[in-house]
């Protein structure tokens, strides 16, 4: 294996940490939460920046290689080998408070992580992929998400109609009610458009919401025959850990950036400006090049492994990670974004 695969390993790191919260006690519960939130952020304050794209060659070679999708459906294994393990560790209640939290944080990181996969995999057109992103989307309980990301977001992305795109001057936390909710109505509403198109009953098993909703909860109603109904709203509890981080990543992704409205009423074309990129190697790597935002709305099914810099995007200050830790302290995030704001407009 080139380095240019073998570095993509790097992103086994999330779900290893978890393992090792898990199967730990003391700080060592709180490792994946350390690994994500300090030790990355930390470390890209010493990690060179790239803007370097492949050439043409490059690309190909890559497009060709099935180490790149093998990459991401090891993820599907270790995701629940991860929570049957954190479950079977909960059951035996041998833990304090501070350890709980630590594991269920940590545990709750790698589903967030696990979700950002899901996105990649939902993209393609096969029906092998879209259903191992949706397995993925499972523990999350944010199965609708493969369904309003898709043709939702990317549709209405930078526009007031996308409840997954910040405003400027939007609180982090308000945003994370506002992006759920409605995200939620919205697949419901979307799925419903398809329906009615193909001449099919909204409330039939036709319907991927219905189906959506009915496999969650067989999932949920598993866990407390298996263990208990306790052990059950931990399973919930790491599950709003792991689509809260995927709502964070949003917050930073799409921060006040909002598209034209033509004189025709419809909106200008998505390009490389409606949304933030992080040019930071180890965040790069980590989340599978999802830092490079702008390419992937512009061109939704380029692959993470092909995906490019453009001159033109938006950059952030800090890397996915630390643009995270900033948008927990509000003030804080919009001092230095609003200014960033200001420097593109």
């Amino acid at each position: 294996m080139k380095f240019s695969e073998l570095k993509y390993l790097a992103a086994y790191i999330i779900p290893l940490t978890g393992f090792i919260a898990v199967f730990s006690s003391g700080y060592l519960t709180w490792s994946a939460v350390l690994f994500a939130f300090f030790i990355i952020p930390v470390m890209e304050f010493f990690v060179n920046r790239s803007t370097e794209n492949l050439s043409t060659k490059e690309e190909k070679e890559r497009l060709s290689n099935p180490i790149f999708d093998l990459l991401l459906y090891a993820n599907l294994p270790l995701i629940f080998l991860l929570i049957g393990g954190y479950l079977l560790m909960l059951s035996k209640g041998n833990h304090q408070t501070f350890e709980l939290v630590g594991i269920t944080l940590s545990v709750g990181i790698v589903l967030g992580a696990g979700i950002n996969v899901a996105h990649e995999l939902g993209h393609k057109q096969n029906t092998f992929d879209q259903t191992i992103a949706k397995l993925i989307l499972l523990p999350s309980l944010y199965m609708h998400f493969f369904i309003e990301h898709n043709k939702g977001h990317h549709v209405n992305i930078a526009t007031p109609e996308d409840p997954a795109t910040s405003r400027k001057g939007e609180m982090l936390y308000t945003f994370w009610l506002r992006s759920s909710v409605f995200s939620y109505l919205n697949a419901w509403k979307l799925e419903a458009k398809r329906l009615r198109r193909n001449n099919k009953s909204i409330f039939s098993f036709e319907n991927e919401m219905i189906r959506f909703q009915l496999i969650q909860v067989i999932y949920l109603s598993c866990i407390w025959l298996i263990f208990s109904f306790e052990i059950m709203l931990f399973a919930v509890a790491i599950a709003i850990v792991g689509f809260l981080l995927l709502e964070t990543i949003n917050y930073i992704e799409h921060y006040g950036l909002l598209r034209s409205k033509l004189p025709s009423g419809r909106y200008e074309r998505v390009d490389m400006r409606h949304s933030w990129n992080s040019n930071h190697e180890l965040g790069r790597i980590i989340l599978y090049e999802l830092t490079r935002h702008s390419d992937h709305h512009f061109k939704a099914n380029r692959k993470y492994q092909v995906l490019r810099h453009h001159e033109e995007s938006p950059q952030l200050p800090l890397g996915y990670p630390g643009s995270m830790l900033m948008s927990f302290i509000p003030p804080l995030w919009f001092y230095v974004m609003n200014k960033k704001l200001k420097e593109i407009s």
